[in-house]
């Protein structure tokens, strides 16, 4: 008798055992479930993030500093033609004076880049006043004995030179924002 006694007990214990294991393979699915989810949540939240990765980017100003850095972020990402663009333009403009026309600045619309452009010239912080507001530069174009919209004291300013990249109706299809250092001389 005592070894049917000892049988049930193996075989109560042997239950218990498979219970345990049963509830621990439950646990571990339960769990690789909850981090399945996770992935995927994860995985759907970064769909949108090229987008804010753009607008995070939206107030960057390429400098002779940071161009080298700009240029190998650009190259990582998707290039849409339609809105290459290519810029030729003098870094750095001397005036006599606040009225007359530089000898030395220079802006091209490359015959490569895929669209007309115009820019606009701000002294930098202050993007509400244009002093210099350019016409539509055709592909192949280009504009030199440039005068500014606005006199300027005599002084260095350091500016921001925003082009828009226009369609055929002159509607924008995107910016792009360089520096560029104006110097009135008196």
């Amino acid at each position: 008798m005592s070894e049917g006694i000892g049988q049930n007990q193996s075989d109560s214990t042997a239950k218990g055992g498979q219970k345990k294991g049963l509830i621990v393979l439950l646990v571990v699915l339960g769990v690789a479930v909850i981090g399945l989810l996770v992935v995927v949540g994860i995985l759907l939240k970064d769909r949108n993030k090229p987008e804010e990765k753009a607008e995070e980017r939206r107030n960057v100003v390429i400098t002779q500093e940071n161009a080298q850095e700009m240029i190998a972020q650009m190259t990582q990402e998707e290039v849409v033609p339609i809105t290459y663009y290519t810029v030729t333009m003098t870094p750095e403009w001397h005036f006599k004076n606040g009225e007359a026309a530089s000898e030395d600045a220079y802006v091209e619309n490359a015959i490569s880049n895929s669209t007309d452009v115009y820019f606009d010239i701000f002294i930098k912080g202050d993007e509400e006043n244009a002093i210099l507001k350019s016409p539509i530069i055709p592909r192949g174009g280009h504009m030199e004995a440039i005068t500014l919209d606005k006199a300027l004291d005599a002084g260095e300013y350091d500016c921001v030179c925003i082009y828009h990249l226009v369609d055929e109706e002159q509607n924008t299809l995107s910016t792009l924002r360089v520096t560029v250092k104006i110097i009135v001389e008196g």
